[in-house]
């Protein structure tokens, strides 16, 4: 069992001991140290936080303990309930909030649940403020309100529609032209908050929905992450129903794939690709993605006569490079959309309806709007650890060895070779190193991948 305490939130297992799982303990003294920072950072007597999760089963436990830890410190609550983390980041700038949290574990299974911070922007934090935080709840530095000072909580469980309508607003969702495609789509939720939001939103765009574990109940029907081998379900459905197309997302609507009319994925990896060439065929501008993703976006980006830059893994990462690189789209290759019309946040149902109003122009199957796209394949491995291992100096010494290639270390090492690459990192969420490889053939990224982890294990002595 795992308690992860980073600058971007507590991530853990439910039970167990205090200080080495999530229990309610840990998450009221990691709620009271937000709260601490967040009154300090304010100046406010009484902040205003939103605080929303995700459907699964640990979910209304962990929120009640959190909100009411604020209250303690004399905070204002506004509690979404079931709600999805774009939607929270949506409503803190919209409620004029000082700050938000969302209960989620994002994509890993029904075990875990986390605590992501926000600050008054809807935004995650920095590392700095993280940092904060973290010392904050080390030192137990936390002082709480008299009874005449308590906070409150307001219940507003509209904000998943008000998110719906601010994403159709956009002026680059053209809702009319997706109805006049008469789609069919089947969707896969994983029986969380997706399965509310994201059926709302293709109704409201004129689409014919299938549902398929689309019950917030928490509990998931397979690995909640969105990758192919996770996904039989969805594409025999699909097929089945002889649908236009796929969709799935995460737990807490993050992540998008697509399934194509054949079953078949359309990529994780695409999703941003797709979304990032409809945009800039629309407006010209700039790129960004982590340096995990595919080369694909910088072909589509320079296409269209933009730049394309790389940032460490992890969204505030993405969202600071895209805002000195003055990118009007971004995100991760692992499904996730950052489009600064709407919010500077990884959005499932904005880069839905994006990607639905390029296929409605594109006219043409999903199949041949992925073929038409620079073919690279990726692989992506991983190491467990285990305290003996020195992951700093596993990851130097690969350096050296690399040293006559570009080799990239602002997140682990990233070796790019002409026609690959490879990038070695120290997961924040999970006690493994992420080997992600790229190639122009499947076969290659995974020899390539293969020969890496010998090269690691050698290195490591294991």
């Amino acid at each position: 069992m795992t308690l992860i305490k980073s600058i971007s939130g507590i991530r853990g297992t439910i039970g167990g001991a205090v200080g080495e799982n999530l229990t309610p303990v840990d998450a009221v003294k990691f709620a009271s140290a937000y709260g601490t920072w967040l009154l300090n950072r304010s100046g406010k007597k009484n902040p205003v936080v939103v605080v929303g999760r995700d459907a699964r089963i640990s979910g209304a436990m962990i929120q009640e303990l959190v909100m009411n830890s604020l209250i303690g410190l004399g905070i204002q609550v506004i509690d979404l309930g079931l709600s999805t983390t774009p939607t929270v980041e949506i409503a803190v700038p919209m409620e004029q909030a000082d700050g938000g949290i969302i209960l989620t574990a994002s994509h890993n299974p029904k075990q875990w649940n986390a605590l992501k911070l926000l600050n008054e922007k809807g935004e995650f934090l920095n590392g700095t403020e993280g940092a904060k935080i973290l010392k904050i709840a080390e030192d137990d530095a936390y002082t709480f309100a008299d009874v005449d000072s308590l906070g409150t909580i307001k219940e507003d469980t509209t904000y998943i529609e008000k998110h719906i309508n601010e994403v159709l607003n956009l002026d680059l969702v053209d809702v009319a032209k997706v109805k006049n495609a008469k789609l069919k789509v089947v969707v896969d939720a994983v029986n969380s908050t997706g399965g509310i939001a994201v059926p709302m939103l293709l109704k409201k765009m004129g689409v014919s929905v299938v549902e398929l574990y689309c019950e917030p109940t928490g509990h998931f029907p397979h690995n909640p992450e969105p990758l192919k081998e996770h996904l039989v379900d969805l594409s025999e459905r699909v097929v089945v129903e002889k649908a236009d197309m796929g969709i799935t997302v995460d737990p807490d609507v993050d992540r998008l794939a697509f399934i194509d009319e054949n079953g078949e994925m359309f990529g994780e990896e695409y999703t941003l690709v797709a979304c990032a060439d409809y945009v800039l065929g629309k407006t010209k501008g700039n790129t960004v993605s982590n340096l995990s993703s595919t080369r694909a976006l910088r072909d589509i980006t320079e296409k269209h006569g933009g730049t394309y830059e790389a940032s460490a893994v992890g969204e505030v990462n993405v969202v600071i490079k895209m805002k000195d690189n003055h990118a009007i789209i971004g995100g991760e290759g692992n499904g996730g959309i950052i489009y600064p019309e709407s919010h500077y946040g990884r959005d499932s149902l904005v880069g839905i309806a994006l990607f639905l109003t390029h296929f409605a122009e594109k006219k043409m199957k999903v199949s041949e709007l992925r073929a038409s796209y620079p073919a690279y394949y990726m692989s992506k491995n991983k190491i467990q650890l285990t305290p003996s291992l020195k992951v700093d100096q596993i990851l130097k010494e690969f350096h050296q060895q690399n040293k006559d290639e570009k080799v990239t270390t602002i997140d682990g090492v990233k070796v790019d070779y002409k026609d690959s690459w490879v990038h070695l990192r120290k997961s924040n969420t999970e006690p493994i190193i992420r080997i992600y490889t790229e190639a122009n053939t499947q076969q290659a990224a995974d020899e390539l991948a293969e020969s890496t982890i010998k090269d690691l294990k050698k290195i490591a002595g294991i």
